[in-house]
């Protein structure tokens, strides 16, 4: 059973960018968007990031806080962040614990491309998980979400 949308979200703590550790309580009092993603350097994943990073100053206007987390080792997430200029933490979930903890694996194990907004008080407050992965939530959609929640 995997969480949604009023479930408390599960705490994690994970390596990522920046030589560090990163824990969702470190963002405790600020919402959270989670962006679940296949891979590093993949196209669609690629394009995502950077539609997340190029609007981030949306994210930020709303106090939020955006972790990207996929599979890969900090090695390759350092790689791809440094590429591409991203101003965000991303978070390897080498062992796929956090990813089935949300429920975005998909039936052989593979990562499903999904996106959760966790709420200034750790509740799941908008949960998509993708089936196929083509395509991503928009930051206009992302950002409509966290403005419905309470400041």
């Amino acid at each position: 059973m995997s969480v949604g949308v009023g479930d408390r979200a599960p705490d994690f703590t994970l390596p990522g960018t920046g030589d560090r550790e990163y824990s969702l309580a470190d963002f405790a009092g600020h919402p959270v968007v989670i962006a679940f993603y296949p891979g590093d350097d993949t196209p669609v994943c690629t394009k995502q990031l950077n539609s997340y990073n190029d609007d981030i100053d949306q994210f930020a206007g709303l106090d939020a806080q955006v972790v990207g987390i996929s599979a890969q080792d900090v090695d390759s997430h350092e790689g791809f962040a440094d590429k591409h200029g991203f101003t965000f933490p991303l978070l390897a979930d080498v062992d796929k614990t956090v990813a089935g903890l949300y429920g975005t694996l998909g039936p052989l194990g593979f990562p499903r491309r999904s996106v959760f907004i966790v709420d200034r008080e750790g509740i799941i407050r908008y949960a998509h998980r993708a089936i196929a992965g083509l395509t991503y939530r928009p930051v206009k959609e992302l950002v409509g979400e966290l403005e419905k929640l309470p400041r």
